[in-house]
């Protein structure tokens, strides 16, 4: 069951990779990069998390070194986004939205357990569980100059950081690690969509209006 378990989680973690590195194609056709930079955007948002992550922890060589078709999926995805957007018929707006909650609550779980595994604490698992999920994206719009979409008002770090506990909370409370992952992946899926769907953002802080002193 552990080994079919373990099978699904894979399968699925590549699907996110995709997920992931597609958002990053899309930037860079927005921005109009080259296929090198295409690429570049494409891999740092797929991977650079889990790299940050496993790099932290002292899991070397990293997850993508160990497993090289990481890399292909990401290269693959490239020369595919680079065609797909071009078509003239486009894909539904909410598809790649609801393809990257998914994975975002994959990674979450991912990066949450590995932590666990290598002996960390449970405030340490949530860190990396999150770092998983939303540092990728923050280099991708470092690169691309732009505020990272996680330290503005989207509901995004914050689903991580909620799954994450729950994550946590569910294996110290004595439930099986196939349950746990369950509630933290639709707790992190359910509230990303639910903010897609509803428009729900985090309160801003600002100065405007403050006066000079």
């Amino acid at each position: 069951m552990t080994n079919l378990v373990d099978q699904w989680v894979y399968v699925c973690d590549m699907f996110g990779t995709a997920v992931f590195a597609f958002s990053g194609v899309l930037v860079a056709g927005r921005l109009r990069m080259d296929g090198f930079g295409v690429l570049v955007l494409a891999a740092v948002t797929a991977i650079g998390g889990g790299t940050i992550r496993d790099m932290i922890l002292g899991a070397t060589p990293v997850f993508w070194v160990r497993d090289p078709l990481y890399i292909w999926n990401i290269l693959a995805t490239a020369l595919f986004g680079m065609w797909l957007v071009r078509l003239p018929r486009r894909l539904p707006w909410y598809v790649l939205p609801v393809a990257d909650a998914f994975g975002l609550a994959l990674f979450t779980v991912i990066g949450a357990q590995k932590a666990l595994a290598f002996g960390t604490s449970g405030l340490i698992a949530v860190l990396m569980g999150t770092m998983t999920g939303v540092a990728g994206g923050m280099i991708r719009d470092v690169l691309a100059r732009e505020v990272p979409m996680v330290l503005q008002k989207e509901i995004y770090a914050t689903a991580c950081i909620l799954g994450g506990i729950l994550y946590t909370l569910s294996l110290e409370a004595g439930l099986d690690r196939i349950t746990a992952m369950l509630i933290c992946m639709v707790s992190v899926f359910g509230l990303r969509v639910a903010a897609i769907y509803w428009h729900l953002s985090l309160p801003t802080f600002t100065l405007e209006g403050r006066r000079a002193h």
